[in-house]
């Protein structure tokens, strides 16, 4: 079964997920961790002074992201994203399994699984590799529970913005793409060469390089 990190992977790079899975490369760096833990401390932040803040891994000014997480109080699921149903519990579906960061249910409607991502968000939605990993997890949330989940949120809280993925037609496309690539590594696949590879833990090993033309031409 894939887990939840691996179709994030796949969905970025697979090559990228190749050289994980050999070197056996499953360790969160403390400095991600120390700003995924940050979803878990909203209400005490949001009133922090400039001093607590600075100390923290946020990626904004101190007023930038106070600011921030007061837009976030203003959603009408923040009771539930500073109390979830769970959080940090382990979760498997039919296809994938993993840790699912909180889960979200007032037992109205359909429970609604977040991802948790160290980083930036873009300007606009959700990066594709973590779309691929909230459709996973809902999936696999769904699976469990035996009804639809049509919905995940992903949350950057070093940033203090929470951005939602619907599961579209668009979203399972990449979802099922990412999976088919993950299952299908047994050596390493096909090199990319764009601006992915800069950002890439593995760029030093892998031998990608901005290619001559005679070398594209072969």
């Amino acid at each position: 079964m894939t887990p939840f990190s691996d179709l994030a992977r796949a969905a970025y790079c697979p090559r990228q997920l190749y050289y994980a899975r050999r070197d056996g490369d499953r360790d969160v760096p403390e400095t991600t961790r120390a700003r995924m833990d940050l979803a878990y401390r909203y209400p005490t932040l949001a009133g922090a002074p400039d001093a607590t803040l600075r100390r923290l891994p946020i990626r904004r000014s101190p007023a930038a992201y106070r600011r921030n997480l007061a837009r976030l109080s203003e959603r009408d699921d923040y009771a539930r994203l500073v109390d979830p149903e769970f959080e940090r519990v382990g979760r498997a579906g039919k296809d994938c399994r993993g840790t699912v960061h909180k889960i979200l249910d007032d037992g109205d409607g359909p429970p609604v699984p977040t991802v948790v991502s160290p980083g930036e968000p873009p300007e606009n939605g959700v990066w594709e590799p973590q779309t691929v990993r909230a459709v996973g997890v809902a999936k696999a949330l769904a699976w469990e529970r035996e009804r639809e989940v049509p919905r995940a949120l992903v949350e950057y809280p070093s940033v203090g913005v929470v951005r939602e993925v619907r599961l579209t037609t668009r979203a399972k496309a990449a979802y099922r793409r990412a999976l088919r690539a993950a299952r299908a590594i047994d050596g390493p696949p096909s090199r990319v060469d764009d601006d992915r590879c800069t950002a890439c833990d593995y760029r030093d090993r892998c031998g990608t390089g901005r290619r001559t033309l005679r070398s594209l031409l072969g």
